[in-house]
């Protein structure tokens, strides 16, 4: 038997079989593409950013002694960093960026340093 639904529910009509016994059978799950995202950058280099960020925020909450919510606005650019010349620059940047935080903050500026020392800048890839 066949059921054809009302062009208010649906754009286009579309037409449904069920098998005898009444039971509708399950439609077969598409196969999933790989991401946009991913096939413009590089998975690993995603990853790494992904890492490197979640990092960040754990580290702030320490420093601020707050819950991720209750951190001041501060936006730390990794791009930003890797654009600048030396890590003396880049060490100043973000200490620039952590003045409101009472708390020492050599380590977690070192640290910074040494985990984005290699990565790659995520810029937008040109389209071909």
């Amino acid at each position: 038997m066949a059921a054809v639904t009302s062009p208010e529910t649906s754009p286009q009509p579309r037409v449904y079989f069920q098998t005898p016994g009444g039971a509708a059978e399950e439609p077969e799950t598409p196969v999933r593409k790989q991401g946009r995202v991913t096939v413009k950058y590089d998975r690993k280099e995603l990853r790494k950013r992904l890492n490197l960020e979640e990092w960040i925020i754990d580290q702030l909450t320490d420093l601020y002694d707050c819950e991720e919510e209750a951190i001041p606005e501060l936006e730390i650019d990794v791009d930003e960093l890797l654009d600048m010349p030396s890590d003396v620059e880049r060490g100043a940047r973000v200490k620039e960026l952590l003045v409101d935080c009472f708390k020492p903050t050599e380590d977690f500026v070192s640290e910074l340093l040494d985990k984005i020392r290699g990565m790659q800048k995520l810029s937008t890839p040109q389209k071909k």
